[in-house]
Formats: C-alpha cells, structure tokens, sequence
C-alpha cells in the first residue's frame, strides 16, 4: 500500500486476503538487476520417488489432468516434490503455448493455464505454510527449479507473517476479472521506460497488492485502487489520473517508488511503500524470479485469490469458487 513512510503496515483487506507465495530478496542491496531470460529456462527432471506414480494423472482424482480446482495435494516430501515440477513444467508448456500461439492480450486465458497454475499456487502455499516440509522437498528438487521453489515458497510465508493469527469476521471482499495480462505488462513497460522502475518490481506490487486488480475493495487503511494507494498519496503521485483505473495507478506507483529511491534501492523505496521488511522481501523475491524467467508473470497471473476467515482460508476467484 501507498503511503506515509511511518504509516501503519497495509496487511489491511488485501494482504489479509491474499496468501500468497517467495526468501531473501532477490535484488541487491542497491537494487542491481539480473540479466532477463527470453524465455523459461529448461529444468533437469528429478529423480522420481520409485514407488510414487509415474504419470501426472496418477496424482489427481479420476486421472483428471490438469489437475482439477480442488485436486489434492501430495504432502509426502517426495510425491509433492515430484508434483511440484511436473505442474511447473506442464503449465511452462502452456504458458509457451499461450504466448507464442494464443492471445495473452485477451480474456480469459486458456483453462489449462488457469489450472496449472492454481495448482502450482496451491503447492506454494503448502510450502509457505509448512517450513520444515518446504525444506524436505527443496532438497529433492532437480537445481534448475529448486531456486524458483524456493523464491515462491519463503515469498509466501514473508506474506503470512504479516497476517493475524486468526479473525474473528469473514471480510467482505470485491472482486473483479483483471485486465488482460499483456494489457499490463504493457502497462508495466510504460512505467519503467518513463520513472526507470523495473516492470518486474511493478508488476510484484501489483500481484501483491490486489492481485492484478482482482480485489476492488478499499483496504481496512482507506487504500484504493489496484496498486492500493492512500487517497493522500495519491493525490501527491498519481498525476492526476483515477487511482482506480490500471493504467494510471500502475504509473503512480512508479511515480512514488521513483520518488522514493527506486531504481537504486528498491528495499527504501518498497519500505516507503509499505513499511514491513517482510512485505519488502516478499515483492523483491517475486521480482527476482520475473527477473530470472519472465514468463512466470504470466503463470502469477493466474494465480487466484484468498480470504482468510474464522474457518480458515476460502479462494473466492477462478474456477470452482
């Protein structure tokens, strides 16, 4: 959320209602910036557990592939290892696919990416909340995907600590379908070519704070917008343009982090946005990993979202909800 340096930590509506997924921060101290990849690197396979299923179906209801919104999820280290990069390389497949041969400038994406990835978002999740396991299933995991795990994971716990240990009242939370991702991204380019603030850094924000603008509602702080600014704030950085729109709050958030110290240290100009080094951490780490594979923009977008209530957390968006 955007706003006072001092201002009370915004885990308000949106953070508390996002549980989302990343370790320490990805970016240098001074925010120096890895080299992006055009596309998703490859990953070695790893080494299967000998006796856990072999095909991807084995892993889901009825042979059900991708895996269904509500498919279980393997909590032995090896089969949720092994999960974790056959979903991971599944839904690269159909990421590729989608950019190379469909249209990620309209919606709604393809419904096997949608799948993908909430199931892939659903592993985080486990991981995030479960370090000991999280750790487990890092060890088992082939080097070219254990660094991403590891990035989504610890991102997702940073976030949780920043949550109530429980609530007492189910939120009433407002959501919409986001613009189109290349929309964004689109967007997201705009902003860095005229305040020098990485797309990526942008785009973290963005999934952070409203998960690409699915969540319409104020924050409990009065924040607004997709990229949750303080009217105050807005006022000041959003150059006269409608907090509400993406556009506009997407370039008033480069607007403010330039102002805050951004491109040379994104941690100060981040805390300025926020101020909770866990918050910090969790967007540099989701940066980072935009950074190394750009493409996994595209699988965070479809990633969905949830409310934390008495009886734990519910996904209200995507399928099945």
């Amino acid at each position: 959320m955007a706003g006072r340096r001092r201002a009370r930590p915004a885990a308000a509506v949106v953070l508390a209602a996002l549980l989302v997924g990343a370790g320490a921060c990805g970016l240098g101290a001074r925010g120096e910036r890895a080299t992006p990849v055009p596309v998703a690197s490859p990953r070695a396979p790893a080494t299967p557990e000998p006796s856990a299923p072999t095909t991807p179906e084995a892993e889901t209801p009825g042979g059900a592939w991708p895996p269904a919104p509500d498919a279980p999820i393997p909590l032995r280290a090896r089969r949720l290892a092994a999960a974790l990069e056959r979903t991971t390389a599944a839904l690269d497949r159909a990421v590729e696919a989608w950019v190379r041969e469909g249209d990620p400038g309209a919606w709604p994406p393809p419904r096997d990416v949608v799948l993908l990835a909430l199931y892939q978002q659903r592993i985080y999740r486990e991981l995030g909340a479960r370090p000991a396991l999280a750790e487990r299933v890092l060890r088992l995991l082939p080097p070219g995907l254990r660094g991403e795990a590891w990035r989504n994971s610890a991102a997702h716990r940073a976030l949780l600590s920043l949550l109530p240990e429980r609530v007492t009242r189910t939120p009433r939370v407002r959501t919409r379908a986001p613009r189109p991702a290349d929309e964004l991204l689109g967007y997201y380019r705009e902003a860095e070519r005229r305040f020098g603030v990485a797309w990526e850094v942008l785009a973290a924000v963005n999934m952070v704070e409203s998960r690409f603008g699915r969540v319409t509602s104020p924050s409990s702080a009065g924040a607004l917008g997709p990229m949750q600014f303080l009217p105050s704030t807005w006022r000041a950085y959003g150059m006269g343009g409608d907090v509400r729109d993406d556009r506009d709050a997407i370039l008033g958030a480069a607007n403010y982090l330039a102002a805050s110290g951004a491109p040379g240290d994104y941690r100060r100009a981040l805390y300025a946005y926020n101020p909770s080094r866990a918050y910090v951490r969790a967007v540099l780490l989701y940066a980072r990993q935009m950074m190394r594979e750009p493409r996994s923009f595209y699988a965070y977008y479809n990633w969905q979202v949830y409310v934390l209530t008495p009886r734990g957390a519910v996904r209200i968006t995507g399928p099945g909800a």
